[in-house]
Formats: structure tokens, sequence, C-alpha cells
């Protein structure tokens, strides 16, 4: 059974930006090529100091991320939205198409997702592991399209969630992606979460990740641009996106709050966070909180008092 492997060739300090991106698009799975710390790596696992030369003389400098793309589905397609969004996130790359068989990929890239906690309350753990825990448990299974939580966006909006889902909110996540923070956003206890994506594989696999987690029923997920499927009021708004779209989608934001609304806007590379909180705050809303993490920004957002 022939798949297709997208090949997407980054700097290392790219590397979490290319996961999250191809995470949030697969339909298949995904593999990271990666040998920084392999001597640490091969040590942990297999408890040996004997590398083989062809690995130890692998470049440290790059990383590849491989996106696994079924028989029936077009890595044309695919090939462009990775493009497209690794150009959003001003991302550099390289990428090449390579056919590989199904058996060449299917389990070996398990052994990068383990179970993470974030926060207070959550716990974020891949369909094959038991883990046992009193936290708020997300099962997420990474052959799927999500945000794995590892990358620091996604951490970050994460633990925001955490601290200010108290019960019974209306949450909309627009980008969605996954999923993932609107499922997280209801397991915490909100009430109903409505997701909106432009591209429809990411609304299929929110779809089923949602019904993975028990939360399709109060889960609604939407192909559309940004907020333009939107109605009515939130109680919260997450937008883990990139600063361009952040900036264009802005001026909707107000029509879309609650007087006590939080929005929370997420994506953003340092360099670009003034000029993203230059732009909410032109639309007549405050910033009261930034949080970042290793060279990203989450913005906390709420109406002027």
């Amino acid at each position: 059974m022939q798949w297709t492997d997208i090949q997407t060739i980054v700097s290392a300090k790219y590397a979490e930006v290319a996961e999250d991106i191809a995470t949030g698009i697969s339909g298949g799975g995904i593999y990271i090529e990666d040998y920084r710390d392999l001597e640490a790596q091969v040590q942990e696992i297999a408890h040996i100091d004997l590398i083989d030369e062809d690995l130890l003389n692998k470049d440290r400098t790059k990383v590849i991320v491989h996106l696994y793309i079924a028989p029936d589905e077009n890595p044309a397609e695919i090939v462009e939205l990775m493009k497209d969004r690794l150009a959003r996130a001003e991302t550099p790359h390289e990428m090449q198409l390579v056919g590989v068989e199904q058996e060449d990929w299917e389990t070996g890239w398990k052994a990068y997702y383990h179970p993470m906690t974030i926060g207070s309350r959550l716990a974020i753990v891949p369909s094959w592991e038991d883990f046992e825990t009193d936290r708020v448990k997300i099962t997420l299974d990474p052959g799927m399209a999500f945000g794995t939580g590892t990358h620091e966006t996604t951490a970050l909006c994460l633990s925001v969630l955490d601290d200010i889902i108290k019960g019974g909110e209306r949450v909309l996540d627009i980008g969605t992606g996954s999923g993932i923070l609107a499922i997280a956003a209801l397991k915490l206890g909100a009430a109903e979460a409505e997701g909106v994506d432009i591209d429809p594989m990411c609304v299929r696999t929110a779809g089923e990740n949602a019904a993975l987690n028990g939360v399709e029923n109060n889960f609604k997920v939407l192909i559309g641009d940004l907020s333009d499927k939107a109605s009515g009021k939130y109680d919260v708004i997450c937008a883990n996106i990139v600063a361009n779209a952040i900036k264009m989608l802005v001026p909707h934001v107000p029509d879309l709050m609650k007087k006590d609304t939080i929005f929370m806007a997420s994506g953003i590379i340092d360099t670009r966070k003034d000029e993203v909180i230059a732009a909410i705050e032109a639309t007549g809303l405050t910033v009261v909180e930034v949080k970042e993490d290793n060279g990203w920004v989450a913005l906390i957002v709420k109406n002027k008092k």
C-alpha cells in the first residue's frame, strides 16, 4: 500500500514550528527526524554507547518533518497547505516527496509521544498509553491531525484555559486545527464550543478528536474564513494562529465579545508582539497580560472597563 512521505526540511530552531503545523494538517501520521540529542536518546532508550557512524554523521543543524499521506488523498493539495502555513509562520524550508510503504512508518513514530501535564488540571495522553491521573485527561492519537501540546503556542493556550475555564462557558476557537483547545475547554467544564477553520481536513479531524474525547455533542466544527461563521457572543475566544492572521481577524472580535469575555491570541513570534498588541488596542480592546515561552507569545485581551 503506497503512501506519500512529504519531507519538510527546516533549520533546527524552526523544528517545533514545522512539527506543530504538520500535526495540524496530517490525515495519517508524522515522524520527526531530529539528531540534535542523538547520544542522549540512544543512552536513554537502548542503554548503549555504541552508535552507528552514519547516524553520528547526520546533520545536527537541520530537522526533517515527515508527513505521511494516504493513497486516497491528494499530496499536491497538502503540500500547498503545508507551504502556506509555513510561510505564514515565517519558517524557511525545503520540501520533497517520497513514496513509502505503510509498514515503514506505521508504528515507529509512536516513540516520540508521551503523556504530558499542563497547568494544574490538564493531562494530554496518547491513545495507546495507560496513564493513570486525577487530572482532566485529553486523549489524542498522533496518527490523526492535532496539536500535541508540546509546542509553546499550544501549551501556552492550554495553560490559560486551565486558569480561566470555571464552568458553563460558550467558547469560540478560531483556526481550530485539531480542535485541541476547544476540546480542552469542554473537558474543563465549558458548556459548548464552536471551532472554525478554513481547512476541511482540520475540520474533519477536529470532529474525530472530539468524538475520541466524548465531547462531540457540545462541539460544532465549521469550515470558514476565521470568524465569518461565528454567531452571537462568547465567553472565551481563542485564536492560536499567526501574527498576520490575528491582525486581520481582530477588528471583528469585539462584536463577538460580551462585557467580560476573554480573548486569547497566540501563535505570535516575539519579534511581532508589539505590532499585534497595537492592532488589538486599535480596536478598543485592552491587552491585560502577556505570556511568553521560548520566543512565542500569548496575549490575554479584555474589553476596556
